[in-house]
């Protein structure tokens, strides 16, 4: 199942039934788990952990050198989750000292040119679009999207379900659960369509838009809101997910859609 054009560093350890094209580039200390497919001129450096049955398109690099001039050659890894694609010349760094791995969960889809810098954490079932560009050490929740050629800023969190609009510059947290577009983004509504998708009912849905109101919509300061969020609404796994992400925030969260400024 491997070409012989490829090159498999000897010290490499794949997996039984991984399918290897001509001319990709598996350095040593990888280790690719079974069903993946490698194809050609992709390139695996060292500290790659792939997981079961994924897709590496050609040209694709995964574990680089970060690009991070803090960066003294110390060893750090990059994990790939199970059934994940990985699309033509998407890059993806290793960590650093600071987090020691990059992480890209399973059922994940980073679609082509996408970067995923060092010490980025990416959960399950998320999809990074065409050329989005990432810094380090951002956070994504699980089933999150981000639009095409769309820019993070590094230390930058995006909460789980959130999808973002192609061509946006997130410089601002994104609560789980919304929908975030303009210049400079923005809370645009919840991400409805994808929760039904995914299950979530009519009664979950108006629960999530309930809190979102108290934050976006009444004119509270953010400590406020989650106060009176805390008082007024029922508890919820949706509820605390949302006030737990919002106090946590060092970036302070997207602005709301008529303010005037971001929301700290």
């Amino acid at each position: 199942m491997i070409q012989p054009l490829a090159y498999i560093h000897p010290e490499a350890k794949i997996a039984q039934n991984v399918v290897i094209e001509p001319f990709a580039i598996i350095h040593k200390d990888v280790e690719v788990a079974e069903g993946t497919w490698i194809g050609s001129h992709a390139v695996i450096n060292e500290g790659a952990r792939i997981g079961r049955n994924c897709k590496i398109y050609p040209g694709a690099v995964i574990s680089s050198t970060p690009q991070d001039l803090k960066f003294n050659n110390e060893y750090t890894r990059t994990f790939i989750g199970d059934n994940t694609t990985i699309r033509e010349y998407a890059t993806i760094s290793r960590g650093t000292e600071e987090h020691w791995k990059t992480e890209i969960g399973s059922n994940c889809l980073i679609m082509a040119y996408a970067h995923v810098a060092h010490d980025c954490r990416i959960g399950n079932h998320c999809i990074i679009t065409n050329n989005v560009q990432m810094a380090g050490h951002v956070h994504m929740g699980d089933w999150a999207i981000i639009g095409g050629s769309s820019s993070v800023l590094q230390f930058t969190r995006i909460g789980a379900h959130a999808m973002i609009s192609g061509g946006s510059l997130v410089r601002k947290d994104v609560p789980p659960y919304t929908k975030a577009a303009r210049e400079p983004l923005s809370y645009t509504g919840i991400n409805s369509i994808g929760l039904r998708r995914r299950g979530f009912e009519n009664d979950k849905i108006n629960q999530i838009q309930d809190v979102y109101r108290y934050i976006y919509m009444r004119g509270l300061n953010n400590a406020d809101a989650l106060t009176q969020i805390e008082l007024e609404l029922p508890p919820s796994n949706e509820r605390d997910d949302i006030v737990n992400f919002i106090r946590s925030s060092e970036r302070g969260i997207m602005r709301g859609p008529s303010s005037n400024g971001e929301k700290e």
